[in-house]
C-alpha cells in the first residue's frame, strides 16, 4: 500500500502521572484543540523508549475528564495503576491531515516549518530541518553549511514564524551559531602542520 503523502502526524500530548486506582493518566496537553484530538475512540501513537512494553504499540482513548482543571484520560487496555505507571513520559501522535491548516492564522504544525529559512539579523543561517520534542522543551534543528544547530523554540530566541513567506526569525545568544566556526578553528590548528620558528609579528594569545 502505497503511504498517503498528505497524511502526517502531531504531538497532541504527553502522559505525566498515574490518577488513582482504575488506569487514569494525568496529560499535559499539546494542543489547543482538545476537545477534537480527544474524543472516545481517538487513537493515539506513542513515543517511547524502544524497550518500553509499549514500542510500536497505540492507545485507543476511551474518555477524557477535567479534575480541578487537569486533564485525565482512560484509555483501552489500561485497565489499573500498575499499567498506568509504564506509560508515564509517553508522548501521544495522532494522524493529521497536512492540507488541513490551523484555524488560527498565527499558529502552525511541525511539517509547515520544515524546509523553511532561517534567519538572523536579516541574514539567512540555514533552513528548518526538523521540531524535536522533549519534555523539558521544544528545539528547531537548523540545518547550516557547516552542520546542525538545535535552537531553543522559545519566544525570546524565535520571536517571528511566517509560513506565507517561508522565513524564521531568529536571535539567538552569541555563540550558538560561532560554535561551529570554533569547532572548524580547531580542527585546522590541530592538522596545520608545526612552525619551525614564531613569526615575528605574532601577537600574544587573549
Amino acid at each position: 500500500m502505497v503511504a498517503d503523502p498528505r497524511q502526517t502526524q502531531l504531538r497532541v500530548g504527553r502522559l505525566t502521572k498515574a490518577h488513582g486506582l482504575k488506569g487514569a493518566i494525568k496529560v499535559e496537553l499539546y494542543t489547543d484543540e482538545p476537545e477534537k484530538r480527544f474524543v472516545p475512540g481517538a487513537v493515539f501513537s506513542l513515543q517511547v523508549p524502544v524497550e518500553s512494553l509499549w514500542h510500536g504499540k497505540s492507545l485507543t482513548l476511551t474518555e477524557l475528564r477535567w479534575y480541578n482543571a487537569s486533564p485525565v484520560a482512560f484509555f483501552a487496555d489500561v485497565p489499573d495503576r500498575f499499567t498506568a505507571e509504564t506509560l508515564i513520559k509517553a508522548i501521544l501522535w495522532v494522524e493529521h491531515d497536512a492540507s488541513v491548516l490551523p484555524d488560527d492564522p498565527e499558529a502552525w504544525y511541525d511539517h509547515q516549518l520544515t524546509g523553511l529559512r532561517a534567519v538572523r539579523d536579516g541574514v539567512d543561517v540555514g533552513t528548518i530541518a526538523r521540531v524535536e520534542h522533549f519534555p523539558a522543551q521544544d528545539l528547531l534543528v537548523i540545518k547550516t553549511a557547516k552542520g546542525e544547530v538545535m535552537v531553543p523554540f522559545v519566544k525570546a530566541i524565535v520571536p517571528e514564524v511566517n509560513v506565507k513567506t517561508g522565513i524564521v526569525t531568529l536571535t539567538p545568544p552569541m555563540g550558538l551559531f560561532e560554535e561551529l566556526e570554533d569547532d572548524d578553528s580547531e580542527l585546522l590548528a590541530t592538522t596545520a602542520p608545526p612552525r619551525t620558528e614564531p613569526a615575528a609579528e605574532d601577537s600574544p594569545e587573549a
